[in-house]
């Protein structure tokens, strides 16, 4: 059956039409109760089954040494600022604890010590930022799904809640602490760590030491950083603004798969 084709005379009048006549249409874009923002939102699951129909499991390209051509570029915050992470990372986060909580049947409190202790896994991989930049780093941590394991889901989890201690913003409620999340399917992924190292040494503060999510199938905001609490849930209602991550509720993509 032949493919119908555009008529691209049609397709560019027809989009000027909609530039010079809707400029404000799209300058609402950002606002939460925007109707075009709902109508991008809309088709985002289209978009996410698929691109899960056409990688499937595979793995994110995977980089020799020799790529590594500088330093790793901080994205979002590089210092967060709370009495309690400064006090840590003085003391080289000797104290620190990973909480994995919510819709789990074995709840888990682990040290950086512990986690460093479970087998690792290394990749060399690429950071791709929605700002249009990139940079290829050596990753080394435990994988996600083997930490969930011992933590045991229940059948009714959906989603990993990753709660972090870097503060974004302060509202009238307080300060808002960065928070991501990524569906199970996800985080059992072979390349989805929690890195504690990178470039052989271990993760620096502005890059999120001294854990950080790497989800290397995705847009670096999903890659959330200062990771203090990862939490089960099933739904995103009690979540931000229930889209599921500190920058969907403010316009972006939940699934920013690459």
């Amino acid at each position: 059956m032949p493919v119908p084709m555009i008529d691209r005379r049609k397709l560019l009048l027809g989009s000027a039409a909609l530039a010079l006549s809707g400029c404000k249409v799209f300058d609402s874009a950002t606002d939460r109760d925007s109707a075009l923002r709902r109508l991008f939102a809309s088709h985002e699951g289209l978009t996410q089954t698929a691109q899960r129909a056409l990688i499937g499991d595979r793995l994110a390209p995977e980089f020799t040494e020799a790529d590594i051509r500088q330093g790793q570029r901080p994205n979002g915050s590089v210092d967060p600022s709370g009495a309690d992470y400064r006090q840590m990372a003085e003391t080289g986060f000797a104290d620190y604890r990973l909480t994995v909580s919510g819709l789990v049947d074995t709840p888990l409190s682990l040290s950086l010590a512990d986690l460093t202790a479970m087998p690792s896994r290394t990749q060399i991989t690429r950071h791709d930022c929605v700002e249009g930049w990139s940079c290829i780093a050596k990753w080394q941590g435990v994988p996600l799904g083997t930490v969930l394991t011992l933590a045991k889901p229940k059948l009714t989890a959906r989603y990993a809640v990753f709660h972090c201690y870097d503060a974004i913003e302060r509202s009238l409620s307080g300060e808002v602490f960065y928070y991501e999340s990524i569906d199970l399917l996800d985080a059992y992924h072979a390349q989805t760590i929690l890195a504690y190292a990178m470039n052989g040494a271990p993760l620096p503060v502005a890059n999120g030491a001294p854990l950080r999510l790497r989800v290397e199938r995705q847009l670096g905001y999903k890659m959330a950083k200062y990771v203090h609490t990862i939490e089960l849930v099933d739904s995103f209602a009690g979540l931000g603004f229930g889209k599921g991550s500190y920058w969907a509720d403010r316009g972006y993509e939940w699934y920013a798969g690459i």
